[in-house]
């Protein structure tokens, strides 16, 4: 059985469930969110900790999707050649089974190349996050 992640800000607990229909944390943010997203490496789950939104520290969860889930076409095929990132999002939720407590945050200056990158994208009009 595969091993999923979810980063992000927000301070969860053993047994919650995140879903779609809250605020984005990423791309335009003045939408709620359609689907939530997963994958199944950490270093993924890392980037969602550390480039999310709100205040505190980024967390990594292990999660269970509740019901189906798809590839993430905004990394899968458009920016990774198939999915070695194991990035998903499901329109359902997800539920936490733990935390990830002792992993190792990027670098400063990796974080700053993926902001900047970001902004440049920012910049030319393109969306990261449909």
């Amino acid at each position: 059985m595969e091993r999923f992640f979810h980063g992000t800000k927000a301070d969860l607990n053993t047994g919650d469930l995140v879903a779609p229909g809250h605020a984005a944390n990423f791309g335009k943010l003045d939408r709620t969110t359609t689907y939530v997203y997963l994958t199944g490496t950490l270093d993924a789950a890392r980037w969602g900790a550390e480039l999310a939104l709100g205040e505190g520290r980024g967390r990594i969860y292990v999660v269970e999707p509740v019901g189906a889930i798809e590839d993430d076409p905004n990394l899968t095929n458009k920016k990774f050649p198939g999915n070695p990132t194991r990035s998903y999002r499901s329109r359902e939720p997800i539920r936490v089974i733990g935390e990830v407590v002792d992993w190792p945050g990027h670098s400063p200056e990796e974080l700053k190349a993926m902001n900047d990158g970001l902004e440049r994208l920012k910049q030319q009009g393109v969306e990261p996050i449909d």
